[in-house]
């Protein structure tokens, strides 16, 4: 496993199907499980709800807590320089 994987989880939205535009991260359990009975896509995208459904069943969706709460380089407000007005 790629530890930005996690990140990524977090991040990244399901490109199509029932539940497209949800996070990876909160995709429920039976739609994580269909995807581990049936066959997970091709690529980046099957490899993450892979590692998703895994989380999921072990109970390991806590792990995913703190990552959700940290912000991202793109969503923090830019630095005010030293001496500038406010």
């Amino acid at each position: 496993m790629n530890p930005q994987d996690l990140e990524l989880l977090v991040t990244r939205t399901m490109p199509y199907g029932k539940h497209k535009g949800r996070l990876i991260a909160d995709l429920p359990g039976n739609y994580l499980n269909w995807f581990a009975r049936e066959g997970f896509p091709h690529g980046e995208i099957g490899r993450l709800l892979q590692l998703m459904q895994e989380l999921d069943h072990n109970g390991l969706t806590g792990l995913l807590d703190p990552l959700r709460q940290q912000p991202s380089p793109a969503r923090q407000a830019p630095a005010t320089p030293p001496g500038s007005p406010r």
